[in-house]
């Protein structure tokens, strides 16, 4: 059972790729009005909701938003609300949702391919600081 408070949004993320791990750190360093939480897709958590959404993660593996109302974003469309719900001046780049998805996911598609590539890869996912724990779904 996925646990979360209604005015929380998950973000689930690839707990090895450094490029996430740094996306983590932005949102969590923007996130004014304490409105995300945050778990690895490699956690049980994150396998809990891969399996509840039936999520090919061969096609989708790198970052997903989650919403309490039992919605889930993929892709480009998660990564653009995250950055519309940080507010302004984050929130501007959301004005890229008009463009269709298939054009926004392939630039996504394209990103997330070459991640590790290009930002390197962790042997394990983040340990979370003590002051940040709270933040963290296991």
């Amino acid at each position: 059972m996925i646990k979360i408070p209604e005015n929380k949004k998950l973000i689930l993320f690839d707990g090895v790729c450094n490029l996430c791990d740094s996306s983590v750190q932005y949102v969590i360093k923007h996130d004014k009005k304490n409105m995300f939480l945050f778990t690895a897709l490699q956690s049980d958590i994150g396998k809990q909701i891969i399996k509840k959404f039936n999520i090919d993660t061969k096609k989708t593996d790198s970052i997903l938003l989650y919403t309490p109302n039992k919605s889930i974003e993929y892709k480009s469309t998660a990564a653009l609300k995250i950055a519309y719900y940080l507010g302004f001046p984050q929130n501007v780049i959301s004005i890229f949702l008009i463009i269709p998805t298939f054009i926004r996911n392939a630039v996504y598609d394209f990103i997330a391919k070459n991640r590790y590539k290009w930002y390197g890869k962790k042997e394990a996912c983040m340990i979370p600081t003590p002051e940040l724990k709270e933040k963290f779904l296991e």
